[in-house]
């Protein structure tokens, strides 16, 4: 129980730091192009990770074995979904990605149920789907919607949820076998080789090299990308794969939406944004979908476990 509570406390940590690097990202992409800015980020996040194993603060082992089940993870997260993620908002409007993201703990919830075989209660269920529809009622009632005529972004932004929630759920079953700092080491390494490959092709083709290093000169650029390189790529990467060691991937993939309420909250705290009441009824659903998802799954382990018992004669 004190391990479960734990992962809890770990998973509202991170929903708190995503729901606050959609602002850092804001001013980090006002200073840089967005590939620059994610080849920065995961060149901070690895140069500190390689620095932590370097002083065994963080152990790692690898064997070929682990190598092939570990190249998949990286490349769906960071690689893949960062990918789909900022072409995506390229072709579509902020609010389309916004309502498209929410459904992330439905397909987290599918695939860990046919992969891993997880099982969820009807409760759960409805409780994750509360979740969802409190991030969508948040989005619509401030005047958005879909653009069907911005179906190519629409696109690549549900394929970054799904390469999210299969993400999700490969940690799950990879965190039996491997530390959460092997598979975040991994990650940022990946994160950071394709990442600066890409954006390094893309300035020498252009012959804008120059332009690479010039956001450098803005401590705004710099305070959002150690933020980002930091604390929104390698702690987060961290905190997650801890996360999954210890609870279910429908459970922690509900928490995601928990960043919509800390994003509103930082908004209104941070930039003096209008708290509407759409706001607090849609953050209310939000908490409520969590809180939800993971009492019933508390519970429905707590009568598993008691029938067994009962079945084993040991009640």
């Amino acid at each position: 129980m004190k391990s479960r509570s734990f992962a809890y406390m770990l998973a509202l940590f991170h929903s708190s730091i995503v729901g606050l690097s959609f602002l850092f990202t804001k001013m980090a992409i006002a200073e840089s192009n967005p590939l620059d800015t994610l080849a920065f980020r995961f060149t901070i996040s690895f140069a500190i990770i390689l620095f932590l194993v370097a002083v065994k603060v963080i152990k790692v082992n690898y064997s070929w074995e682990s190598v092939k089940n570990l190249v998949p993870l990286s490349l769906l997260f960071p690689t893949i979904f960062f990918a789909f993620q900022t072409f995506g908002l390229k072709y579509s409007q902020s609010t389309d990605a916004g309502i498209l993201s929410a459904v992330t703990p439905i397909l987290t919830l599918m695939i860990a149920g046919y992969f891993l075989k997880e099982k969820t209660s009807l409760y759960q269920k409805l409780s994750i789907v509360l979740s969802v529809v409190g991030v969508i009622f948040i989005f619509v009632m401030k005047g958005s919607s879909i653009n069907f005529s911005d179906m190519l972004g629409m696109v690549l932004i549900l394929l970054s949820c799904i390469a999210t929630a299969c993400y999700t759920t490969m940690t799950r079953s990879l965190a039996r076998n491997h530390t959460p700092g092997e598979m975040s080491f991994f990650m940022m390494g990946t994160g950071f080789v394709i990442f600066n490959a890409a954006a390094l092709v893309t300035h020498l083709k252009q012959g804008t090299m120059a332009e690479f290093f010039t956001p450098w000169s803005s401590m705004e650029f710099i305070s959002s990308i150690l933020y980002l390189g930091i604390l929104a790529s390698l702690v987060t990467s961290l905190l997650s794969n801890t996360i999954l060691s210890k609870i279910k991937a429908s459970q922690m993939s509900v928490f995601a939406n928990l960043s919509t309420v800390v994003t509103i909250a930082a908004g209104a705290l941070i930039l003096n944004e209008k708290l509407t009441i759409y706001d607090i009824l849609g953050s209310i659903l939000i908490i409520l979908g969590v809180i939800g998802t993971n009492y019933f799954g508390v519970k429905k382990e707590h009568s598993i476990k008691v029938n067994l018992e009962y079945n084993e004669g040991k009640l």
